[in-house]
């Protein structure tokens, strides 16, 4: 491999969310979230909690601590919505505030850039009690979300993100039943979460932008080249559809205030004229989480008639995920090419393994330290070829709660023993460090 250099000013971090990593799940107001309810119904798959997850928000100091080691000069986190308004709206928890003007404040003690993400999809159980996103009733609630902790943050972080990945959460959450809430409401239930969350967002997007001058606004999205298994007519248009929804929805709703033409018809009874004005936003900085492309098959029975193909690769993630860094690429050559080369940055890109802790105590990835390898060169081509990449962090600083999959899958650099919460650094975190150090790979 040819030595690749990256730009002085491009950010290095990594990214994390609220509800995987803080724990603290009752102390200080926290309210309840649809991820609590989802977990004590006991749908999460090995049996575990986040009730203590890395124990963050008491050891954030270390973590912030190891950060800084690496040579970290970006930090993507996201806000605990139920921390703020323990009932979703009403009520300020001031602990709330507080636990966050601390972690702004050591961030940038430690010469590190804060990037706040506002939804990482622990909505308070009681907006979800009232429909969610399925419904118009969570937009203001939001807006004055992000209203809340701007007034308090906005003086010292200056990026904001608005969601993370919507179309995980409503495909995932809403069409499926396989993540919180745990509905299985098909099609329109999809649609319903997306068209919602992409008005909630630019409700937040204006409000913010109308009370703090000089803020970089933005979102994060999980964008996966889609392509068809075969060269079947039926598998081309069911590529194409998947496209929309996982895609082109939050993607083109943001960017271009447009609804795919694929799904006009299916959405039309709940977008309301003015509603495409009101999802698009001029956004600074675009965050693209990347993790494979999606190879897709027309298969009846399953939403949109879609279902998921052979992706004809050699290399997998411990998640069973294909390793595919030429898709990365492709989605920022796209960028490029189509959406006026937006400012974007990797929000989130890394894998999880079966990390084993070897008999000196540490944990040799070699699996990991190679998909970064791959992935970070794949940025670095982009960027030779003229993509607009501000920076790239990686998913994650720590090993989590994994949703779903509960404590089972490790995507962190950092490894967590769940018993004692110590932290030890892995091989990963050792070559993403000497990257940032030197500034090439």
């Amino acid at each position: 491999m040819a030595r690749i250099s990256f730009p002085k000013d491009f950010l290095w971090g990594a990214s994390t969310a609220a509800y995987q990593i803080e724990g603290a799940a009752t102390e200080d107001g926290r309210g309840s979230c649809v991820w609590d309810s989802f977990t004590a119904e006991g749908r999460i798959m090995d049996g575990s909690t986040a009730y203590r997850a890395c124990d963050h928000y008491h050891r954030w100091p270390d973590d912030i601590a190891l950060m800084k080691e690496a040579g970290f000069n970006a930090y993507r986190f996201s806000i605990a919505w139920p921390r703020i308004f323990p009932a979703g709206t009403g009520a300020v928890n001031p602990k709330g505030l507080d636990f966050y003007d601390r972690l702004v404040d050591g961030l940038l003690e430690a010469g590190i850039r804060p990037m706040a993400c506002l939804y990482h999809w622990d909505l308070p159980q009681p907006l979800e009690d009232r429909g969610g996103w399925q419904g118009r009733e969570v937009i203001g609630p939001f807006a004055d979300y992000a209203r809340t902790i701007a007034a308090r943050l906005a003086d010292r972080c200056k990026d904001w993100m608005m969601l993370n990945e919507p179309n995980v959460v409503a495909i995932f959450g809403y069409g499926v039943g396989e993540h919180a809430p745990g509905h299985r409401l098909g099609e329109e239930g999809i649609l319903r979460a997306l068209h919602h969350q992409n008005l909630a967002q630019g409700a937040a997007l204006r409000a913010l932008a109308a009370e703090h001058a000089g803020l970089s606004l933005g979102t994060v999205i999980n964008l996966q080249p889609c392509r068809a298994e075969s060269e079947r007519p039926e598998d081309i248009a069911a590529a194409a559809r998947w496209d929309a929804v996982w895609n082109r929805v939050a993607l083109d709703g943001v960017m271009r205030g447009r609804i795919p033409a694929l799904l006009a018809d299916k959405m039309k009874s709940f977008v309301l004229p003015g509603d495409e004005e009101a999802i698009r936003y001029p956004l600074d900085l675009l965050g693209l989480n990347y993790y494979s492309r999606m190879t897709m098959k027309a298969e009846a029975g399953r939403p949109f008639d879609v279902g998921w193909g052979d992706a004809h690769c050699d290399r997998w993630t411990f998640m069973g995920w294909p390793v595919q860094p030429d898709g990365l690429y492709d989605q920022l050559m796209e960028f490029k090419r189509d959406y006026g080369n937006p400012a974007v940055f990797i929000a989130e890109n890394g894998a999880a393994y079966d990390d084993q802790v070897g008999p000196d105590g540490q944990i040799h990835d070699a699996e990991r330290v190679a998909f970064l390898k791959d992935h970070l060169a794949a940025v670095g081509r982009a960027l030779a070829d003229g993509c607009n990449v501000k920076g790239y962090l990686c998913w994650s600083l720590l090993d989590n709660f994994e949703w779903a999959f509960g404590l089972s899958k490790r995507f962190g650099i950092v490894r967590v023993d769940y018993d004692s919460c110590k932290r030890t650094p892995k091989d990963s975190y050792h070559f993403f460090k000497s990257v940032i150090r030197d500034g090439a790979l």
